[in-house]
């Protein structure tokens, strides 16, 4: 965006100017890799598998990079080659992060966490492909998804610094020691610093303010729910010094309108639909603008306004599907890109009241029409295993489907708690493997099971307490109505594939339901849930739920297995562990039964469906699960 007058947008990796004003389009020349660079914050660090890595922080005048070496902070200048370091008190293993870092708006603060893991177990990385293998010790690191549930969590300490006199003011966060802290952002005027504070199973979030003079904080909000605080999201107004709070307290996601001391003024959203987020607001004008699924089509996410006062709800973007917004500065405008499962992407530039200013680019599909005689996928409708609730999900078909033959059927699955699957949008990467294996002859469908988000609070507190009780259910009641209804599904020839959750319920679909799934391949699989402690969200501490934990693994039951598996994972995975496969495997050998395995030396968790095609490394992955598909199924 340029100030408010212009757009600056891409197409097909070119980039160009949209003057407001008179709409005209000016293409932008080529920037040479050296100035796309630099327009990204990056510095190098090395992950575990040894590859390079970037990430820091741009200050508000676009002079300083801020990023960590050696576990100390440091300041990089934009405009010429030099560092300063800011902080020296960094050690192994409790340093300084700039991992969600904020600047303060005058750019002479820094508000960041030290994070100490001195405490968290460590995992073995093997570097097996060194001229001399050896180990490195690595903490099970932080997040949601890394430390094992019911283990000890990193610590975190939250600090703001002066980056001229180096001062370090340490933010009093409460004497909690399992809590996490998150979304750090400035007031606009810098004279306080805002974060979120969760307990450890996110039951409880408090917003928080705090003085970044003297580190001192206060309590502005506290939201709690029985099971856990699914969504959540807070932006600051200016003028009539409040903000927007997003809840699902009466079990739908809506937005609420509250003082800076946490008294409630109004809501401003009401319905049974959730809202997603909010993406501008114009206290001018007066406007609250967010996205949200509020229509028929239920996964269809639109932009919608409504007032300060919480009137005057309105609906601003048409078509199906799935619509991105970016809004201009000025709030006086917004760039719409949609699209839909069978209609491919269009750009549009749109005033703020939703009027249709200019179409920007319109993709062209025909080359995959006629070259790879694509068709689009099949809407489908189901119900869950309870008999009652509505699934929806997609269907792909071979390029020469032909209803009088018999296909052989493979699902594609995650079915986690805090992510939908189902593709709602053109093509996006999670579509792209399941439509190629369609390709080859097979019939493949994706379903949103009962647990997954993006609908009511009741919806996905179904997998509350219960991963891996429900979801094989509803998937299979899914699987069986639509081959009822399709009888060109075969299901004497049904397959399933996921990675890393989705690695776990394929690993789940093949044992406790071995007469439905004939042959499996679980990607980085989770085995059991004390895998991270980012499970603990949905089933509590592991001494409160032992008898869901216990269920949920998968070790107990390879006994069960009768058809044929597939396990692909990489040695230096440390976010679903390598040493759950090899568990696995010896669970599988005590039992007597077959397996087969792909190891990736040195390969993390990143390998994923959205990867598998497009990636070079990656595209390996994607002919062994192509050729055990084939192999076993015979299309």
């Amino acid at each position: 965006m340029e100030g408010e007058k212009a757009v600056q947008f891409a197409v097909e990796d070119k980039e160009y100017v949209l003057q407001l004003d008179t709409h005209t389009i000016t293409p932008l020349p080529p920037q040479s890799e050296e100035e796309r660079t630099r327009r990204i914050p990056q510095v190098v660090w090395k992950d575990v598998a040894g590859r390079s890595r970037l990430w820091e922080v741009l200050s508000p005048d676009s002079s300083w990079f801020a990023g960590v070496r050696d576990n100390n902070l440091w300041l990089r200048a934009t405009n010429e080659d030099r560092s300063v370091q800011i902080t020296v008190d960094g050690i192994e293993d409790y340093g300084w992060s700039v991992t969600g870092a904020k600047w303060s708006p005058d750019g002479s603060k820094l508000a960041l966490q030290k994070r100490d893991y001195r405490e968290v177990p460590k995992i073995p990385i093997v570097h097996w492909l060194k001229p001399t293998v050896d180990v490195e010790w690595v903490p099970m690191r932080s997040g949601f998804s890394r430390t094992k549930a019911g283990g000890p969590l990193p610590r975190a300490e939250l600090y703001v610094i002066d980056v001229e006199t180096r001062q370090q003011v340490r933010v009093d966060t409460g004497e909690e020691p399992d809590q996490h802290l998150f979304s750090a952002t400035w007031r606009r005027d810098g004279s306080e610093l805002l974060f979120l504070r969760a307990s450890r199973t996110l039951n409880k979030l408090d917003l928080m303010g705090a003085d970044p003079n003297t580190g001192a904080t206060r309590v502005i909000l506290t939201e709690t729910q029985e099971t856990f605080v699914g969504q959540y999201m807070f932006s600051e107004l200016e003028e009539s010094k409040g903000f927007m709070w997003l809840s699902e307290r009466d079990g739908w996601n809506h937005v609420y309108l509250y003082d800076m001391d946490g008294n409630l003024i109004r809501r401003l959203t009401e319905g049974e639909f959730p809202v997603l987020r909010i993406e501008a607001v114009d206290e001018t004008g007066g406007w609250v603008y967010f996205t949200a699924h509020a229509e028929r089509r239920l996964y269809d996410t639109h932009l919608y306004r409504v007032n300060l006062g919480g009137r005057g709800f309105t609906r601003l973007t048409e078509g199906t599907g799935g619509h991105f917004i970016r809004f201009a500065p000025s709030q006086q405008f917004f760039l719409d890109t949609h699209s839909n499962t069978d209609r491919p992407p269009t750009v549009e530039l749109r005033r703020a009241d939703g009027t249709l200013l200019q179409t920007l680019s319109r993709a062209n599909i025909d080359a995959l029409r006629e070259e790879l005689k694509w068709s689009p996928p099949e809407d489908i409708v189901v119900q869950a295993a309870d008999g009652e609730t509505d699934l929806y999900g997609v269907l792909y078909k071979p390029y020469d489907f032909d209803r009088e033959r018999k296909y052989p059927v493979i699902e594609y699955i995650y079915a986690g708690p805090h992510l939908s699957d189902v593709q709602r949008t053109f093509m996006n990467d999670y579509a792209i493997y399941p439509q190629a294996l369609a390709q080859l002859g097979f019939v493949v469908f994706v379903v949103d099971g009962r647990g997954t988000p993006g609908r009511s609070k009741a919806f996905q507190d179904v997998a509350y307490g219960n991963l891996g009780r429900h979801e094989i259910a509803d998937h299979m009641a899914a699987l069986m109505q639509l081959a009822g209804r399709r009888p060109y599904m075969d299901l004497d020839r049904v397959g399933i594939f996921g990675h890393s959750y989705g690695g776990y319920m394929t690993l789940r679909a093949l044992l406790l339901a071995p007469d439905v799934y004939h042959v499996g391949v679980a990607i980085s699989p989770v085995v059991d849930l004390y895998f991270g402690n980012f499970t603990e969200i949905y089933m509590g501490l592991p001494e409160d739920n032992k008898e869901g934990y216990e269920y949920a693994s998968n070790l107990p039951l390879v006994d069960r297995l009768q058809g044929k598996l597939l396990v692909i994972h990489g040695t230096s995975d440390f976010s679903a562990v390598f040493s759950g496969s090899m568990k696995l495997v010896e669970a599988l050998i005590q039992a007597g039964k077959p397996i087969d395995m792909l190891v990736l030396p040195e390969r993390d968790h990143v390998i994923d469906v959205a990867s598998i095609i497009v990636e070079k490394d990656n595209r390996y992955v994607g002919e062994a699960i192509r050729r055990y598909f084939q192999e076993h199924l015979k299309p």
